[in-house]
Parts: C-alpha cells; sequence; structure tokens
C-alpha cells in the first residue's frame, strides 16, 4: 500500500469563504462536508464545492502543505495549491 496518497483540497463554501483540508479519498471528504458531517468550519457553510486539489504525497507532506495554505490570504490559495498539483500519469 503506498503511502503517497494524501492529498490537500480548496473548498468554496456557500458563504464565497475557503476551507482547507487533507484526504485520502476527497470525494467522499468533499461529500462528508456537504452531509454536515466534516468540519464545524463547514457545517454552517454548505453547500461546499471543491474548487483546487495538490497531487498524491504522503501524510505528513499534506499536513504541512495544508498548514502553509492556511495561513495564506485567501486570493493566494487556490494558486498556492494548483502550484503543487502534479500531472496525472502516462499510461
Amino acid at each position: 500500500m503506498s503511502t503517497n496518497n494524501w492529498t490537500v483540497y480548496l473548498l468554496r463554501c456557500s458563504d464565497n469563504s475557503l476551507y482547507c483540508g487533507i484526504s485520502n479519498d476527497v470525494d467522499r471528504r468533499v461529500a462528508t462536508h456537504n452531509a454536515g458531517r466534516g468540519a464545524k468550519y463547514t457545517k454552517s457553510r454548505r453547500p461546499v464545492e471543491l474548487v483546487a486539489t495538490s497531487g498524491e504525497m504522503t501524510r505528513g507532506d499534506a499536513l504541512k502543505l495544508e498548514y502553509g495554505i492556511r495561513k495564506l490570504p485567501a486570493h493566494k490559495k487556490i494558486k498556492a495549491l494548483q502550484e503543487q498539483a502534479t500531472p496525472p500519469k502516462a499510461g
């Protein structure tokens, strides 16, 4: 089992704010947020929409990137996360 299966994701909430988190199954996690069982922050700001994801990485690297993204002003978060995305592997 690969340990490089963690992704940092960015959600746009219904109040136009951004929420950053990590998951090893982003689709499931977004559904959890939209069901009101995700984070306390997103519970009252539903529905949420996925706006950006990173490439896959280790959990430790994902936590570090999430911490860095959270410290950025909102207008820089999406660009910073997209710069971490890796293109899909050809094959």
